[in-house]
């Protein structure tokens, strides 16, 4: 996905190495006609990883486990150089993190400014994403480099973002725009109006849909724990007698965007209509048969 939240028409292919045979082990990632080198370490075989060429070089790493509070992605984002005395303190300190993702060099590309630069950047893009709880209390400051610099690692780390959402970190993503031909969905229930849309990893709510204040006493306890999450971190503001969105906002499922909407439980395949009053459910019955036509 494009920085801008655009989805990538670039084609690419990434190529994971599973160093010890399992698929939840030490994985090693590279991608085509990129010098970056990635690593993806799970805790428990950190202490066996850590004597590894690439915990040598300078990097900039992602620590990623969930919440203990809100069940959420929680992430520290840092830097080393070398990146292995840095992962040593986090593995003695450090206890929410399950994995650690790795980013070096397949030469001597990085430097300590470099990777202090890189950080910078990611400890942004989390922030402005605000799709996960940030471990990091303040924001590094970008080190001085020239503008070629800048140049080279802005497309370090943007083939970097490629390759994170493909291993399991989503943490940088921004809601992807909807495909041109696509026509918003909202519901509209007890005096609000959400408009939004379904998207590869879940269904997107856009800014400034309305939310009820009102939860039903039946409601889930993830779905109240998620409102109040949402109202804690200011995606969810108050407005009168209801929430609005502040900013477009990616939820897992459409019952879960619904169910945070509505204050209570809800089928989201249902309550999402278009402008025609179809639901979710119906238009997707009517692809999926429409494409079964063009098949036969």
């Amino acid at each position: 996905m494009s920085r801008d939240g655009s989805a990538s028409s670039r084609g690419f292919s990434i190529r994971i190495f599973l160093a010890d045979g399992s698929p939840t082990g030490l994985r090693l990632v590279e991608k085509s006609n990129w010098v970056g080198r990635g690593l993806v370490v799970p805790r428990s075989r950190f202490s066996e990883a850590r004597a590894r060429q690439e915990f040598g070089k300078a990097g900039v790493y992602v620590l990623a486990g969930p919440s203990a509070e809100t069940g959420r992605e929680r992430v520290y984002i840092g830097e080393g150089d070398p990146v292995r005395p840095r992962l040593e303190q986090h593995a003695a300190k450090k206890d929410f993190w399950t994995q650690a993702f790795v980013f070096t060099s397949e030469g001597q590309n990085l430097n300590k400014a470099h990777v202090q630069y890189l950080e910078a950047r990611l400890v942004e893009l989390a922030r402005e994403a605000k799709r996960c709880e940030l471990d990091n209390g303040n924001q590094p400051q970008r080190p001085s480099l020239s503008e070629a610099d800048r140049a080279e690692l802005e497309t370090f780390l943007a083939e970097m973002l490629l390759c994170l959402p493909v291993l399991g970190l989503s943490a940088f993503e921004r809601p992807a725009a909807p495909v041109a031909r696509a026509e918003p969905l909202h519901i509209r229930a007890k005096g609000i109006e959400a408009r939004g849309y379904e998207a590869d990893d879940g269904f997107v709510v856009l800014a400034k849909s309305q939310a009820s204040k009102i939860e039903v006493p039946s409601i889930l306890d993830y779905l109240r724990a998620l409102r109040r999450d949402l109202l804690t971190r200011e995606l969810l503001n108050a407005d009168g007698d209801h929430y609005v969105f502040v900013q477009d906002y990616t939820f897992t499922s459409p019952s879960t965007a619904a169910g945070v909407v509505l204050g209570r439980s809800a089928n989201g395949r249902t309550e999402w209509k278009d402008a025609r009053g179809h639901t979710l459910k119906e238009l997707q019955a009517n692809t999926t048969d429409t494409a079964s036509g063009e098949n036969d």
